[in-house]
């Protein structure tokens, strides 16, 4: 009888573990994430990764920082004069529930601490500029403490770069920052979803970033082979 019972409360506490464990796999996890605009060509890409990640279920928080050159680029290509100090997304069409602004000169805000535990940084668009700062661990201000921060800390740091040609000085930075742990998605969309609009190349790109945070988004269509091409095009490539 003991014995019986025994076993019957071993069963009891494995279905128990058994029941918590799925539990906690379908809890999902909520993220903090930093998010820096800097002076490279491509605010589209940085207004709508913003508008994903405040509407994403995985993102509980949102640190914002604006450098001098992205206000200016934001005033350029968006039509928008956003302050330093305390910038209006809604401005963008971007809800500010999530957002918590830091000043890109403030190195005693949180996000200078990696105690802080952010789960992760995106620089988008990613200046040459900045990109060097983070290839050699220059943290002469927020953006570039707040990367070195990622970088110690082995948390998910992405640079998204638009830039064009690349000169070799660029291209060894981009190797250096991505020796460091950076992860380097340069905004270079693709076609295969045959996109139609501007806003369809915008989401391309920042799907992929979305997919390098680890937050689920479905902007676009994800590469399939078309049926049109049949079995035998799963050759390619052998020669």
């Amino acid at each position: 009888m003991i014995a019986q019972s025994g076993g019957k409360l071993s069963g009891v506490i494995a279905a128990a573990k058994l029941s918590q464990c799925r539990r906690r796999r379908s809890v999902t996890v909520v993220m903090r994430v930093i998010v820096a605009v800097t002076g490279a060509s491509g605010a589209l890409y940085a207004q709508r990764l913003l508008q994903v990640l405040v509407q994403s279920e995985q993102v509980g928080e949102l640190a914002f920082i604006l450098s001098e050159q992205g206000r200016m680029l934001f005033a350029h290509e968006l039509g928008v004069n956003l302050s330093l100090k305390q910038p209006d997304l809604r401005q963008i069409g971007v809800d500010t529930t999530k957002i918590v602004t830091f000043h890109f000169k403030d190195l005693t805000a949180s996000p200078a601490s990696g105690s802080a535990r952010y789960d992760g940084m995106v620089i988008i668009p990613c200046s040459t500029h900045t990109l060097a700062k983070v290839a050699h661990g220059l943290a002469d201000d927020l953006i570039g403490r707040a990367a070195q921060v990622m970088l110690k800390e082995r948390r998910k740091l992405i640079l998204v770069t638009r830039e064009t040609p690349l000169s070799l000085v660029t291209l060894r930075n981009m190797v250096a920052a991505a020796e460091a742990g950076a992860i380097i998605v340069d905004a270079n969309p693709g076609f295969y979803h045959l996109p139609t609009t501007l806003q369809e190349l915008v989401d391309f790109v920042v799907q992929r970033v979305c997919d390098q945070l680890g937050v689920s988004a479905e902007l676009v269509p994800r590469w399939e082979l078309p049926p049109q091409w049949g079995k035998g095009h799963r050759a390619w490539g052998r020669g």
